[in-house]
């Protein structure tokens, strides 16, 4: 039976590659790739990113999906996404090239808003559990917890089924650092329908096809209305 330390280091040593570290971090959009575009991605020959994929679907970070001839991985699950969230927000964030307007307007567009995996991260999504928080939505005192107000909110005005909600295994609610705020935004069952449920009603889409998202103008209305956030906030 392996002990914990080692069990500790084998995930550290699928980590410790630079290739392998970047396609899991290009994992983190919550999309499922091929090998071809995480080759891409990673600037390797496709021999090479698959010889990577393998060893991370072995190590139990990726997860495989087929659809006729073609294979898809994504991150196994939600925890994973949340390891690597909270690892990358050990570092200091990093600055943007000023040479490339490129790079500049990406890094912009990542912290402001973006998805973590499934749920709002960057200043959106630390934003959005601030104003829940001021609203007595939920406990940062009780772990993150959703309060009963809190949970009457996300069935009610904003029409999130309670089932789905409580069907997961996963935490209802859950602390995320963010990497690029420095502060706390929700993760968990319900930071997760949150997402979905502000992409479905459009207050938020998903800016391209990375990470980014932005709030759209019906999106900061209702998001004034409800969490009493001012627009600019959002911008």
């Amino acid at each position: 039976m392996r002990t914990r330390g080692a069990e500790l280091a084998g995930l550290a040593a699928l980590l410790a590659d630079p290739t392998r570290a970047e396609i899991c971090l290009s994992l983190l959009d919550g999309r499922a790739w091929t090998a071809g575009e995480l080759a891409r991605h990673a600037g390797v020959a496709p021999s090479t990113a698959t010889e990577h994929l393998n060893r991370l679907l072995a190590g139990g970070l990726l997860a495989e999906r087929r659809q006729g001839r073609h294979r898809y991985v994504q991150l196994a699950d939600a925890r994973v996404a949340e390891l690597l969230e909270a690892m990358v927000g050990h570092f200091e964030p990093q600055r943007a090239n000023p040479s490339s307007l490129r790079a500049v307007t990406a890094t912009a567009a990542l912290a402001r808003g973006r998805t973590c995996y499934d749920h709002l991260a960057g200043r959106l999504g630390v934003t959005i559990a601030d104003a829940m928080i001021d609203r007595g939505l939920l406990d940062p005192d009780s772990g993150f917890a959703l309060t009963d107000t809190g949970l009457t909110w996300l069935t009610g005005p904003l029409g999130i089924d309670l089932a789905e909600l409580r069907k997961t295994r996963r935490p209802l609610a859950k602390p995320c650092l963010d990497w690029t705020e420095r502060r706390t935004h929700l993760g968990g069952a319900a930071g997760a329908h949150l997402c979905r449920r502000l992409l479905d009603l459009d207050w938020v889409q998903r800016s391209g096809s990375g990470r980014a998202v932005r709030v759209t103008p019906r999106g900061a209305a209702g998001l004034a209305d409800l969490l009493d956030i001012p627009p600019a906030a959002l911008n």
